[in-house]
């Protein structure tokens, strides 16, 4: 079921997604190329080179643990 309260859906789906090393993260003043960033809801279980992740069909909201925080999205690229 959609983690959006206001919609509650069952339409959700799943993309995984495999970049061998090449996965280009952006935000503020990170930017790295490499690794995918494990621990921010796109790369949950697939530590690495896949790209993962869950997200509604009616509402369109990526599904997992939110909001992220300035310091997870910092420990996340570490290993970039």
């Amino acid at each position: 079921m959609c983690d959006n309260p206001n919609c509650k859906s069952d339409r959700i789906a799943f993309i995984n997604g495999k970049t061998s090393d090449l996965c280009q993260f952006q935000y503020k003043d990170i930017d790295t190329d490499g690794y995918v960033p494990n621990g921010i809801v796109i790369g949950e279980g697939g530590w690495g080179d896949y790209i993962n992740f869950h997200f509604c069909l009616d509402c369109g909201k990526i599904q997992g643990n939110f909001p992220v925080s300035d310091k997870e999205v910092e420990k996340a690229v570490e290993n970039c």
